[in-house]
């Protein structure tokens, strides 16, 4: 069952990023303004933030496997509509859905928790997250792959045609979940500004996770340009260099096992101090082009490491918060820090136009620091 909800997760999640490398393509194909481009990667997150708010704490009021096979049938339909779409409209608003129904993935998680005993806690959703990380980094790579074998319809019409089965799988195999909450649900949304002001580790985590996505979605929206701009790499290059960094994703379940152990405090330093020290490598170590670029591949690896370890630590620390309020308590937290990764995406195209590939470092340094200042406030009491 945790290796069924990790394969779900990583292939729900993936449908986020498929469209990333695929802009140009179907700016072509829809029409689409170059200016307007980059909405195609906005309005997804747009979607899944939104979704995040507003359909993932309804797993604590209505009963889960339901509300999981309908967002991904509404996954399904959404990429269906994208494969075929002829006007950039149409395609924007699909990828909009796309973004809202993949929240599902968000709804599993929580669930996984649900399911696992109290003292495996961490281990399980290391686990599930592993996959879930998976999928984000894989998505790119395979999205490249199959554009270039066929071209940009093939990927959203292969994922629809996954995405609809797997929602027959996790009808069949997922086990009922009924919530306890009986409350409606306007007032189960309005207690979510009560939980976030009332709940201190929520708002540490998320803080953690906030520099420490902003600081990944800022290496992976640039380190292409770099590849192919000062390495010379081909986009079947950078797939490969987007694979590597996969081996990231192992630090999930580790991290979980620590953080069952009591060590989530240490846990979140390594992640921290990991980020900081992945990053800093290239501003100072120099050498040939071959060292360069295997330099870079363990700055990617390192750098998805402390971000995994990091965002299982704080899922094991709000889940342990209560079962009646996990999906709300998960929402906030993934919303919160999924800001922190549009923001580092966003500054992180522009910090490559103005300064330059050491610009991009810096900036990248700046959000674990700023993490490892929110840190030193920490006392082992509060945690």
């Amino acid at each position: 069952m945790v290796w069924l909800m990790a394969t779900a997760t990583g292939l729900i999640v993936a449908n986020l990023y498929y469209a990333q490398p695929l802009v140009g393509p179907i700016s072509r194909a829809t029409g689409l303004d170059a200016g307007a481009a980059g909405l195609i990667v906005t309005l997804t997150q747009m979607g899944y933030c939104l979704g995040m708010l507003f359909i993932v704490p309804l797993g604590d009021l209505v009963e889960n496997r339901r509300l999981i096979v309908t967002a991904l049938a509404g996954t399904a339909c959404a990429l269906a509509v994208a494969a075929f779409s002829t006007s950039a409209p149409l395609f924007l608003a699909a990828m909009f859905c796309i973004g809202l129904g993949s929240v599902a993935a968000q709804i599993i998680v929580p669930f996984a928790a649900h399911l696992a005993k109290p003292e495996t806690r961490g281990q399980t959703v290391g686990t599930v997250v592993s996959g879930l990380l998976l999928g984000i980094m894989l998505a790119r790579p395979v999205s490249s792959i199959v554009t270039d074998a066929l071209n940009w319809h093939a990927i959203f019409v292969l994922s629809a045609l996954a995405t609809a089965a797997l929602a027959l799988v996790l009808r069949r195999l997922l086990p009922l979940r009924e919530p306890d909450h009986t409350s409606t649900y306007a007032a189960l949304l309005g207690s979510m500004w009560h939980l976030l002001k009332t709940t201190p580790i929520l708002r540490r985590r998320a803080a953690y996770q906030f520099c420490m996505f902003g600081s990944f979605s800022l290496f992976w929206t640039t380190v292409p340009l770099i590849l192919t701009n000062a390495y010379g790499l081909t986009q079947t290059g950078i797939a490969l260099f987007a694979l590597a960094g996969v081996a990231g994703a192992i630090a999930s379940p580790i991290a979980g096992r620590r953080a069952d152990q009591g060590k989530s405090r240490s846990t979140t330093l390594i992640a921290l101090l990991g980020a900081v020290a992945s990053l800093a490598a290239p501003l100072l170590l120099h050498g040939s082009r071959t060292f360069e670029v295997g330099l870079l591949v363990a700055v990617a690896i390192g750098l998805d490491a402390a971000v995994s370890a990091n965002l299982v630590t704080g899922q094991r620390a709000i889940y342990a918060l209560g079962a009646d309020v996990r999906s709300r308590l998960n929402g906030l937290y993934m919303s919160i820090f999924f800001l922190g990764g549009a923001l580092g995406s966003s500054l992180g195209g522009w910090t490559y136009a103005h300064h330059g590939w050491q610009g991009v470092l810096v900036a990248g340094l700046s959000f674990p620091a700023a993490g490892l200042l929110v840190f030193v406030t920490e006392s082992r009491r509060s945690q």
